[in-house]
């Protein structure tokens, strides 16, 4: 890991940008802890991280003001990261089948996801390897956001990661729905109930496959963009309460 910025944020949040194996990520550490901070992998779209930084900046501000450090690194093929030519193609087959109106296949939907999960789970487990030695760091490790089939993945095959926060989506492949039936740590699922780009059923059926003792699923009312503060409120807690 190689960092290549750092500065403090008016709120006295240490942000360093760092390179790991030609991955660019982002590190936001407190101002100083008397003690390791939890870490929180803060996960996204696959929409690139200068686009997405504003509520990734957001989302890491809260998290580091309860005590976390947080981190996040970009996705396969998006952002400053060389192109993925069959990636752009399986984002063009989902793009022209929706807007048609047509369903969208099982075959779309393993072309686009698995691929992606393949390749950014052990980008994500290098990262934890990374991260987690350096000083005012330590575990547990808590998962938040991003693309739900790798939060699956990530749940199943890495044993630092203690809890995770997921938000639903349906474009899920029929073997990661499988998989979910591994994953055992406390999840806290958020479900927009009008998520226009979402089946409402798929998701609820995910959520049921899932195999933890401990979950819990959060639904609100309006589409995708439409979530409320207090689910941010009740994910924090949630966090506070499995990784503190």
């Amino acid at each position: 890991m190689r960092f290549t910025s750092e500065r403090r944020l008016d709120d006295g949040v240490l942000e360093r940008e760092f390179i790991l194996d030609g991955i660019p990520g982002i590190l936001w550490t407190p101002a100083s802890a008397s003690v390791p901070a939890p870490l929180i992998l803060l996960g996204h779209p696959p929409l690139g991280l200068r686009a997405m930084y504003p509520r990734l900046v957001a989302r890491a501000r809260d998290s580091v003001a309860r005590g976390f450090a947080a981190a996040t690194i970009e996705l396969p093929g998006s952002g400053d990261r060389p192109r993925w030519p069959a990636a752009d193609q399986a984002r063009s087959d989902l793009r022209r089948a929706m807007e048609a109106g047509r369903p969208v296949g099982d075959e779309i939907v393993d072309a686009l996801v698995l691929p992606l999960v393949g390749k950014a789970v052990p980008e994500w487990q290098a990262a934890l390897d990374a991260l987690l030695p350096l000083p005012g760091i330590g575990g547990p490790v808590g998962y938040s956001g991003g693309l739900i089939s790798v939060g699956i993945r990530l749940a199943v095959v890495e044993p630092r990661v203690s809890a995770a926060v997921l938000f639903a989506g349906s474009l899920v492949p029929r073997a990661l729905v499988e998989e979910a039936r591994q994953v055992t740590l406390p999840l806290h699922v958020l479900l927009q109930w009008d998520d226009e780009g979402n089946d409402r059923q798929a998701s609820l059926d995910l959520f049921d496959a899932f195999g933890s003792r401990e979950k819990s699923l959060h639904a609100h009312l309006g589409g995708h963009t439409g979530v409320p503060e207090s689910a941010g409120e009740a994910a924090a807690q949630f966090f506070t309460r499995h990784l503190k």
